[in-house]
């Protein structure tokens, strides 16, 4: 009896084309389930999430254990979801089986590419020449160590502006993450950086050697170490033969490393399976590269199976045939055409508007008259392509009482009273820490800068084991908390080889941490429930390095950084830059500024491949929305810096993705203020001036 017959069809929710890629490969009498390499192309709204979950699910049925399977996401959100969702549905398939035919532990090795990374090198930090205890840096600590560095090569004391550490960090990434030369990086990214190329060569030579020394890691070099790890056969060869199938979520968002990465573990593409879709790659910023998966059947021999989802869940056909005639314009893709099988909806408006008051005027109205319909505010959003595109709304939405909140701003861990608590975790964690060291000493009294590297002297001097602070001599203003803390400290590091009920440290760097939060901010409150948040987020992971290192990793946002307070109403408008709309949905999407210069950015309009990056965010602009869809372009913008009751403006233009055959699709409207929308009254005189002749007169 074959294993279908015996099981429920558990794949029967899926429609043809997501069965296909769900069931793709085969399986020999006593043999394992085999299938060669498998691209899904997954339009926005055909169900990527649920196919992707349900051929996991699919080779767990068919015999594949769980530990053999290794998953690479995005988010750690994404991985926990899929996680979930597989687990579901093996469990229904195999509903009519003993309990012991379940398996356990579903998918071991489900994490983003970054996580699985910091497993993968600890396992193998001996081959690395790493401290299995290293450490990982979030952005803004890496951002720390590059001005640290700075400062002591005399960069800051140039004649010229030297480029600053957020500039630097982001030359070192892209360098990095597209495997291109300084020089490159610098003349297509960074030209005005480019005089400084000799010392930023030298920047960078010293930032890896004090990241080294502090055995820490930044974002990068979890990749760089785990593609120079396979970049070696033997171990190449051994990790792989970990996995019988690695798949790929969100593959148009990888970087060139990470494609290398996965070409290294599977040189013949068996097991291989990516999931996405060209049209939604808007992340070149952050070095994501679209020909990784543009060109990845033609790696293989034969070429990959490519199965391509076009029904579409989410929206009504009249925004899909927008959304098709607007990406049919790019040159190079997988052609596809979204259809829905719900018919109904009204068109897609095209909206001009005078300026960016008419602009705002247009979108609280509309908001509000879809409320009033039943719509909620929260199945509603606004989006844009740069952040202070929304002040204007933002301003009017605060005037009429209208909750909103705002995604795209700060992180939980970017908080100072966060990353305080954290760095003493992060200390005990890994001694030689050099980061973490500096900022808790800094928390006390009287420990400046050069107290705090004598201190780290001192521990370093003492083989970096805690016990030696309580030699150090602080000066006085922190003699009293100096005890305490050294014992904390001892503490911590004793307890690392204890991971049962490791909680409990975080307790007990609050308490002492308390006094230190009093004196240093305002605003205790919210930062005391931020602090008892983290304490209640420890709880979810076994280790403390894994805390650590996942919360680095993948940081959760704090109900701070939403703007406003929403969560304290019923209801509330979402407002969005449309990168981070991306895996979103609304029933109703306003889309703000679709005029060029906006649509596509001025500052993307040099190279044909920008441009083409352009109308993809769009693209994605469009399909988040599943009922009603607005673009609001307004027709001249107000030149900045001028008297408050100036006038001075310029005009924008139609945008060069809303061709004719687009506008042919969409509802077409103006909205105007004040005496533009008044009823012009005829005049009654038939008294005529010959204005022409006097004119002529003149000259």
């Amino acid at each position: 009896m074959q294993a279908a017959e015996r099981i429920e069809d558990y794949l029967a929710l899926l429609n043809p084309a997501q069965r296909q890629a769900a069931e793709y490969g085969s399986k020999a009498p006593n043999e394992p389930f085999r299938s060669g390499p498998l691209l899904v192309i997954a339009g926005a709204g055909t169900g990527k999430t649920m196919t992707l979950a349900h051929r996991v699910a699919h080779l767990i049925v068919e015999g594949v254990s769980p530990e053999r399977i290794l998953l690479l996401t995005f988010t750690r959100r994404a991985a926990q979801e899929m996680t979930r969702r597989v687990d579901a549905i093996v469990r229904q398939a195999l509903a009519g089986r003993s309990a012991n035919a379940i398996p356990a532990g579903i998918l071991p090795w489900s994490g983003t590419f970054h996580s699985v990374a910091n497993r993968l090198l600890r396992r193998f930090a001996a081959n690395l020449g790493l401290d299995p205890g290293f450490s990982v840096l979030d952005r803004s600590d890496a951002a720390d160590v590059i001005d640290v560095t700075r400062h002591e090569l005399a960069l800051t004391k140039k004649s010229r502006r030297f480029p600053k550490k957020d500039t630097c960090l982001a030359i070192y990434s892209r360098c990095v993450n597209t495997r291109k030369s300084l020089a490159d990086v610098l003349d297509e990214s960074y030209p005005w950086c480019a005089d400084w190329e000799a010392e930023l060569r030298e920047l960078f030579r010293h930032y890896v050697a004090r990241k080294q020394h502090c055995q820490v890691l930044d974002y990068d070099d979890l990749l760089l170490y785990w593609y120079h790890l396979v970049a070696d056969e033997e171990f190449a060869g051994h990790i792989g033969a970990w996995f019988d199938h690695v798949l790929v979520d969100e593959y148009q968002d990888t970087n060139i490393v990470q494609a290398e990465i996965l070409r290294a573990l599977k040189p013949e593409g068996q097991g291989v399976t990516v999931v996405g879709d060209d049209a939604q790659s808007i992340y070149s910023f952050r070095a994501a590269d679209i020909e990784n998966i543009l060109g990845f059947p033609d790696q293989f021999m034969p070429t990959a199976e490519t199965v391509s989802l076009d029904q579409n869940y989410r929206s009504t056909q009249e925004i899909l045939n927008v959304a098709n005639c607007l990406i049919a314009q790019s040159e190079r893709q997988y052609r596809k055409n979204l259809y829905a099988n719900d018919k109904t909806g009204t068109k897609p408006s095209y909206v001009t508007v005078e300026d960016s008051d008419a602009e705002t005027e247009y979108v609280v109205e509309a908001i509000l008259s879809n409320r009033e319909t039943g719509m909620q505010l929260m199945d509603q959003a606004v989006l844009f392509r740069g952040a202070h595109h929304s002040d204007r709304l933002e301003l009017e939405l605060v005037r009429r009482n209208i909750p909103y909140v705002k995604y795209g701003g700060l992180k939980f861990l970017e908080a100072a009273h966060v990353k305080d608590m954290l760095s003493v975790l992060k200390w005990a964690e890994n001694p030689r820490n050099q980061v973490a060291a500096f900022r808790i000493l800094k928390l006390l009294p009287g420990m400046g800068p050069s107290n705090a590297a004598r201190c780290y002297e001192q521990l370093e001097a003492g083989d970096f084991l805690f016990p030696a602070l309580s030699g150090f001599r602080p000066p006085a203003a922190a003699a009293g908390d100096w005890p305490g803390f050294c014992e904390l400290m001892k503490n911590l590091s004793g307890a690392e080889a204890d991971d049962s009920g490791w909680q409990a440290q975080i307790a007990a760097v609050r308490r002492w941490y308390q006094p230190h939060l009093e004196r240093l901010y305002d605003g205790l409150d919210t930062r005391e429930a931020d602090l008892e948040q983290l304490e209640q987020i420890s709880g979810r992971y076994p280790t403390r390095e894994r805390f650590l290192t996942e919360l680095t990793l993948d940081p959760p946002s704090a109900a701070g950084d939403l703007a406003g307070d929403p969560l304290l109403d019923e209801d509330y408008l979402v407002l969005s830059t449309v990168h981070s709309a991306k895996g979103q949905e609304w029933e109703a999407v306003f889309v703000l500024n679709v005029s060029d210069g906006n649509f596509p950015s001025e500052f993307a309009t040099g190279k044909p491949a920008m441009i083409e990056e352009e109308r993809r965010l769009l693209y994605v602009a469009m399909t988040r929305a599943k009922q009603s869809l607005s673009l609001v372009a307004p027709l001249k913008y107000h030149v900045t810096q001028q008297r408050r009751d100036g006038d001075k403006h310029v005009y924008g233009a139609r945008s060069r993705f809303l061709t004719d055959a687009l506008l042919e699709t969409m509802d077409r409207g103006f909205h105007g203020r004040g005496e533009a929308d008044a009823p012009r009254q005829q005049v009654q005189s038939d008294k005529r001036l010959d204005v022409a002749s006097r004119m002529r007169e003149m000259w």
